[in-house]
């Protein structure tokens, strides 16, 4: 049983960083793809001629147009862009890891069969409830049901050292498990940080613009004051709804996290409680060394 459990957590263990090393390749290419395809629509639809009076795209935008009018925030906008693009990529990203990691039905569903299991003493049929289930939460609850059968067979350890043991065994399972569900949430959050700044740098270009077109000589230049304002506002506008967007998939992701952290936690208290009122409080006669 020893070595079987091994197994599992080695497997674990590969699976892990396996994973974090798909990950980090998934961000290292749609990072940059995600920048070309903003880029082209920049470009090519936003930049489309027949958004603007005259067909040119360095005049005034066809009133209502607000493919011209964005294309008037400058190639910030692009990156801005690229950012809310990047939001919803990883948000998939993560709600199919996440949907994965629950397993095949319920959380909550699974958790309570643990528990009606565990309360019938029927610790074969929890590891095949697990092995139905599949997911983090699963493979997590199901290590802490091997160290159990594990521990029921051991006769030179004490209660205590017993329950220790499967604690240790949950939460180091745990500690394999969940770090794959945070992968790739810095770059939402981080997304929230910069959005703004980077509408802000916009803003600033704008303003710059406007005030040259002030400052040339004679009349203003009304077309390139108007570029530069639009600009600025576009700008900002953009990087206020990405950081916005950022923020609500960041917060909403951490919170279904927390709610797996808390199935574990629940199984896992199940599980050392039961394996606790089960076994007797006397200690186990200990093999003596001449």
């Amino acid at each position: 049983m020893e070595k079987k459990t091994a197994v599992v957590n080695k497997d674990a263990k590969a699976e892990a960083t396996t994973g974090g090393k798909t990950s980090s390749l998934f961000a290292t290419i749609v990072i940059p793809v995600a920048y070309v395809v903003a880029l082209l629509i920049y470009l090519f639809v936003l930049g489309n001629p027949e958004n603007f009076e005259g067909g040119d795209p360095h005049g005034h935008p066809l009133p209502g147009n607000y493919l011209g009018i964005v294309y008037k925030g400058g190639y910030v906008v692009s990156v801005l862009m690229c950012l809310v693009l990047l939001i919803f990529i990883f948000a998939i990203e993560r709600s199919l890891t996440i949907s994965k990691a629950k397993g095949t039905k319920s959380v909550t569903n699974f958790v309570r069969i643990i528990s009606s299991k565990l309360n019938q003493r029927d610790i074969n049929g929890a590891i095949a409830a697990c092995d139905a289930q599949k997911g983090s939460v699963a493979n997590v609850v199901k290590a802490g049901l091997l160290k159990y059968k594990e521990m029921q067979g051991e006769r030179d350890l004490l209660k205590a050292e017993k329950v220790a043991a499967i604690q240790k065994e949950i939460e180091e399972s745990t500690s394999l498990e969940l770090p794959m569900l945070e992968k790739n949430l810095v770059v939402i959050s981080t997304i929230a940080s910069i959005s703004t700044l980077v509408g802000l740098i916009g803003t600033v270009l704008g303003m710059i613009n406007a005030f040259s077109a002030l400052a040339t000589a004679g009349s203003p230049d009304a077309v390139a004051l108007a570029n530069g304002i639009s600009e600025a506002l576009i700008n900002t506008a953009l990087g206020v709804t990405g950081a916005a967007l950022a923020i609500v998939a960041y917060n909403y992701f951490t919170s279904k996290i927390d709610e797996l952290t808390y199935s574990i936690d629940e199984a896992g208290f199940s599980i050392i409680s039961t394996f606790a009122t089960e076994h007797d409080t006397v200690a186990a006669p200990r093999t003596q060394t001449v």
